[in-house]
């Protein structure tokens, strides 16, 4: 029996996170209730992503100015499906005995429970996880909006591997001039990925190297410290490395709290500090335990101060490592005091021009794909785009280890030559924190 048509329902947080989501959906029909276009219009004002999310999608459904859209629905093409605004009917007698209070979404389920009672096969498509549940408990087909995630966790590109029992005299040649093995020399599983790091061992004998696919060749490395901060495993040197090479614009480090992200980033921009106009270092806000930063006493610089205190913490790491009067600590202070160091939120970034900043974006996996697209795509010439966050420890309400923007972008980006990525897997912080990601 082939496939029945199917019906998607959209709810207004889809929308937020992919305006584009509506083209998506292959030969099936895409149904917008009326009320998510009465929630999109207290979206439209403002700079952030989700306001021109909603600009963007307004836009396109008033361009199409068929008067179908509303009765039968307007195609996409050949082979696609019809998108449909639907307008709002009575409430459901399921919706009036258990959810009777009409909020968005409810009025989202009884445009889903009005279309279901018809022939085709009607699903609901949300990121709310409970308005999920409530779905299905009336008997709703619910899905989450998969188009942007990444399916397999296990197989997402960590950046380096470990290639063991190697030929003796071919990790001796990495200690000897020129400090390089062809590629070619070395039997891998898999092809090597630009900018992709390897530990080469034979017994006792091992290097640090990183290919570089222009040369076709892997070249050694050495744990050299950043502005005070010297590595502690292979995977921070790594992660060093790549942050002061000046032909990697893009990196990102992905690990557990406490694996040194935040640290290794900050002791880079400082360390190459000559070669940049200004360091910005940012995170995106997510209040916590749902409540606003507006619930928060002070000035708007007091809300989001215990927001960016992290940064001000890894920061004070680095200072700690220089006695008072270094010359090194000293600087640090007036990088902060003439604006060269600018610690901020993500918001405020935003229709900047970044031109010659070593930019440093914390906490990247609380933004979605289209947030990360959009930090991205404002990076102009001279600018270095460092990333950091911990893919499974989510903050946002509807993001989660599959489909937010860092994991998206390690996964699209690997193999590309200006980019490079670093999985730090151990805790440095101490073995007490390292306990606790472990067993708790």
């Amino acid at each position: 029996m082939a496939n029945r048509r199917k019906r998607f329902v959209l709810d207004t947080n889809v929308i937020l996170h992919d305006w584009s989501c509506i083209t998506h959906f292959a030969e099936h029909d895409v149904i917008i209730p009326i009320s998510v276009i009465e929630e999109l219009d207290r979206f439209k004002k403002g700079d952030g992503v989700l306001n021109l999310q909603a600009r963007t999608f307004l836009r396109t459904l008033d361009s199409l100015n068929d008067p179908k859209l509303f009765n039968g629905g307007v195609t996409f093409g050949p082979a696609k499906g019809k998108i449909r605004v639907v307008l709002e009917q009575a409430y459901h007698d399921k919706l009036a005995a258990n959810f009777p209070s009409p909020k968005p979404d409810h009025l989202v389920l009884n445009t889903a429970l009005h279309l279901s009672d018809q022939a085709h096969p009607v699903v609901l498509v949300t990121k709310d996880a409970n308005l999920r549940v409530k779905a299905r408990s009336l008997g709703l087909t619910a899905e989450d909006y998969t188009s942007d995630h990444v399916k397999d966790l296990n197989g997402l590109y960590k950046g380096r591997r470990i290639l063991e029992n190697l030929d003796a005299t071919l990790v001796e040649r990495m200690h000897t001039a020129p400090y390089s093995v062809a590629a070619t020399d070395v039997a891998v599983a898999s092809p090597l990925l630009p900018n992709e790091y390897i530990i080469l061992r034979n017994g006792k004998k091992s290097a640090l190297g990183c290919y570089s696919a222009a040369g076709g060749s892997i070249r050694r490395l050495e744990r050299a410290a950043c502005y005070g901060i010297n590595p502690r495993n292979a995977e921070q040197a790594f992660a060093l490395d790549a942050l002061v090479n000046p032909d990697i614009p893009l990196v990102t480090l992905s690990g557990k709290a406490g694996t040194g992200k935040t640290l290794l980033a900050l002791a880079a921009a400082l360390e190459t500090r000559k070669g940049y106009r200004q360091i910005y270092v940012s995170r995106p806000v997510v209040p916590l335990s749902n409540r606003d930063i507006g619930y928060l006493p002070g000035d708007i610089q007091s809300k989001l101060d215990p927001y960016m205190q992290p940064l001000f913490d890894n920061l004070a790491v680095i200072e700690g490592q220089f006695a008072q009067a270094s010359p090194l600590r000293q600087k640090i202070r007036e990088m902060m005091t003439q604006q060269k160091i600018v610690i901020t939120p993500l918001t405020y970034i935003r229709g900047r021009s970044l031109v010659d900043i070593f930019f440093i974006v914390d906490e990247a996996q609380n933004l979605t794909p289209h947030e990360i697209k959009t930090v991205l795509t404002r990076a102009g010439e001279g600018t270095k785009l460092v990333l950091t966050g911990d893919v499974f420890q989510i903050d946002h309400p509807y993001l989660d280890a599959h489909s937010n923007g860092l994991t998206y972008l390690i996964e699209r980006m690997k193999g590309q030559g200006l980019y490079a990525h670093i999985n730090l897997e151990k805790g440095e912080r101490s073995e007490l924190a390292e306990l606790a990601s472990r067993l708790l």
